[in-house]
């Protein structure tokens, strides 16, 4: 049976489609912090939702040169400026709070989301994604390579958090797969020079290998995968 997706090809569209899902299950009304949220690239799923966007906005698309960087970054439009462990807003002030591919790029990720407990109302939805394994990117503001699913089932029930759900996007063949289309940008810089078209005969065998992998996959997602998507639920006690 031919893929659907390409192999290593599934991570961002997964995650997108996971919070999408997320974010449509918070009742109307309700009031949610878009915490780190950068170019709010999830404001379009919360149209429902009285949307608040915080971040830092020290980053500009540049960084300090090193690692992937993005070129161009858009801070403007956010509700909030701020350091996202002391957010200026009352304690329980939201009834959900979203956080995405952030708690690598922040020194303290428990002073995080101890903040988050704080302003989450009893019975509040916390919506979170991180990296399990991730590449230095927005450098110099990368602390942490990723989060294993055993971080948030340690530290969430101390922070007063119960997780409803907790899922790994991908498994060991797509991570391989997603960092082999990565290569020729790699190579390029890193390296002295592109691939040649002779270097790149090799990686269509190797992509198709790695798919027919994925489809076969039982279980390796246990040692490498894309990230975790967990919700939790503010704790009523």
């Amino acid at each position: 049976m031919r893929r659907l997706t390409e192999a290593g090809r599934t991570n961002e569209d997964c995650r997108s489609a996971w919070v999408e899902k997320a974010l449509r299950r918070i009742p109307a009304g309700s009031r949610i912090l878009d915490a780190g949220a950068g170019e709010r690239r999830f404001e379009r799923f919360c149209t429902h939702l009285t949307y608040v966007a915080q971040d830092f906005a020290r980053y500009d698309g540049a960084g300090d040169g090193k690692g992937l960087q993005t070129g161009n970054w858009d801070s403007t439009g956010l509700d909030i400026v701020s350091d996202i462990t002391a957010i200026p807003e009352p304690d329980a002030s939201f009834d959900a709070v979203l956080c995405t591919e952030v708690l690598e790029h922040l020194p303290d990720p428990l002073a995080a989301l101890r903040e988050f407990s704080r302003l989450l109302r009893k019975g509040g939805d916390l919506i979170l994604t991180a990296p399990f394994c991730s590449l230095t990117h927005f450098a110099p503001f990368h602390y942490f390579t990723g989060f294993s699913r055993y971080y948030f089932e340690t530290h969430l029930p101390v922070c007063g958090f119960e997780i409803a759900e907790l899922s790994v996007n991908g498994n060991f063949f797509e991570y391989l797969a997603q960092e082999i289309r990565r290569l020729p940008a790699v190579a390029e810089r890193y390296a002295g020079r592109g691939l040649r078209r002779w270097d790149l005969l090799w990686m269509r065998p190797a992509l198709k290998l790695l798919g027919r992998l994925s489809d076969n996959d039982k279980g390796s997602s246990e040692i490498l995968h894309y990230g975790c998507h967990v919700r939790a639920v503010k704790s009523e006690r």
